[in-house]
């Protein structure tokens, strides 16, 4: 049986900073050693070192900022995909601060594929909002939302800095059908100045999408830095049955 193959250096280097960070060597907010201290210390070339803090800064471990060198992130706050959370909520079940700031609410035309979701002709009337949504002032999401006027009234009257449109909307009927569809993209020059992300950095996309027994309710896209929010659910399979293949 062949011997397994030794980790790459990179790799090696990755391995020794998730330990320091593991065993509290480096905590969340401390800066860890320079590229020049680790290539001393760990005997690696500078394009090793360089590539390794990379990954672990693309993967959300590490936070670099330009001349003042590499900092230790807290974990990437996850949220639950198959259920509806409010994140306000969300964030203050891990103990931290949640602020809003609105950046639209308005009657707007649907854009054609927007409306045809809807079951509407081209440029009906929706209700539009835009939310950006801060955690202890770091921006986490970027919420925009489209809402059938049938369905919400009175959502433009609603003051979203004291609570989300998600919970507001919950208060009028719980959805009957739910999609979510979630995609990756790389932040444009709009979403890289909301969410402080780089010319590099990636963004993590929800679509969601809901449904009452009268017909499309809302349509929401919520982005979020791809290094400091994740996503992911654990359900039982209990009530699902094998099917023959």
């Amino acid at each position: 049986m062949p011997s397994p193959r030794p980790a790459k250096l990179y790799e090696q280097v990755k391995a020794y900073l998730r330990e320091g960070i593991a065993s509290g060597i480096w905590k969340v907010g401390e800066k860890i050693p320079s590229e020049f201290e680790l290539m001393e210390r760990l005997g690696a070339s500078r394009m090793t070192v360089h590539r390794a803090l990379r990954e672990l800064s693309a993967e959300g471990v590490l936070l670099r900022l330009q001349g003042a060198g590499s900092f230790v992130q807290a974990p990437a706050p996850r949220s639950p995909l198959l259920e509806i959370h409010d994140i306000a909520e969300d964030i203050a079940r891990r103990g931290h601060a949640h602020r809003a700031q609105v950046l639209a609410l308005e009657a707007r035309p649907a854009p054609a594929d927007i409306a045809a979701e809807f079951a509407l002709r081209p440029r009906a009337r929706l209700f539009y909002s835009e939310i950006l949504h801060f955690e202890d002032e770091i921006p986490v999401q970027l919420e925009q939302r489209y809402v059938s006027p049938g369905f919400a009234p009175d959502y433009l009257a609603q003051d979203f800095t004291r609570q989300t449109p998600n919970r507001y909307l919950q208060t009028i009927a719980p959805p009957s059908e739910v999609e979510h569809v979630i995609h990756a993209t790389l932040a444009d020059a709009s979403l890289q100045a909301l969410l402080r992300l780089g010319p590099q950095d990636a963004c993590l996309c929800l679509l969601r999408r809901t449904w009452t027994p009268a017909g499309p309710a809302t349509r929401s896209l919520l982005t979020h830095p791809g290094s400091r929010y994740s996503l992911g659910s654990r359900y039982k399979l209990a009530d699902f049955h094998a099917r023959p293949g």
